[in-house]
């Protein structure tokens, strides 16, 4: 009989083993996916302000609000409070915006990060969110600035989420 050279199945398997548990162990390290999820949740945020905000300047414009510089609208929801506006956008306070994105106020994934912004029903004022278990206040962040004059455009942005 011929000399044969190989591996034997044991050997194989063995093998598949111990990568297998490299792997599994190995792999989160790499892989950083909690942040690319809360970059793509801030992103996320900053797409539903702007929606909020077309919205509700719709719902302005019908009610004839939308060249006043302080409004309010109704939510179109049986007892709930109106979304207060600036120039038919919702102001920059959880009276506004805050109502303005469902979960916003009621949910536990963000709060208002009261280091930053000034957050108010006047022209220009701006409020900040961050995630609710983040201080980081200067990354993970997106903020929302209410428009100073008649025609103007709320100003939404997110922050660098390399540091998430």
């Amino acid at each position: 009989m011929k000399n044969q050279k190989g591996f034997t199945l044991i050997e194989l398997v063995v093998v598949i083993v111990i990568l297998g548990i490299l792997a599994v162990t190995a792999a989160p390290r790499f892989l950083n996916l909690q942040s690319d999820a809360r970059a793509s949740s801030l992103q996320g945020l900053k797409g539903a302000m702007a929606g909020a905000g077309s919205i509700v300047y719709g719902k302005s414009a019908i009610e004839g609000q939308e060249r006043s510089e302080s409004g309010a609208v109704p939510t179109g929801i049986a007892g709930g409070d109106d979304i207060i506006t600036v120039y038919g956008y919702p102001a920059a306070d959880e009276s506004g915006i805050g109502r303005a994105v469902e979960g916003l106020t009621t949910g536990d994934d963000w709060v208002v990060d009261t280091t930053q912004g000034s957050a108010g029903t006047g022209t220009g004022d701006e409020i900040v969110y961050r995630f609710a278990d983040s201080s980081d206040g200067t990354s993970c962040v997106v903020s929302y600035t209410a428009p100073s004059v008649e025609g103007g455009v709320p100003t939404i942005s997110a922050a660098d989420a390399s540091g998430c």
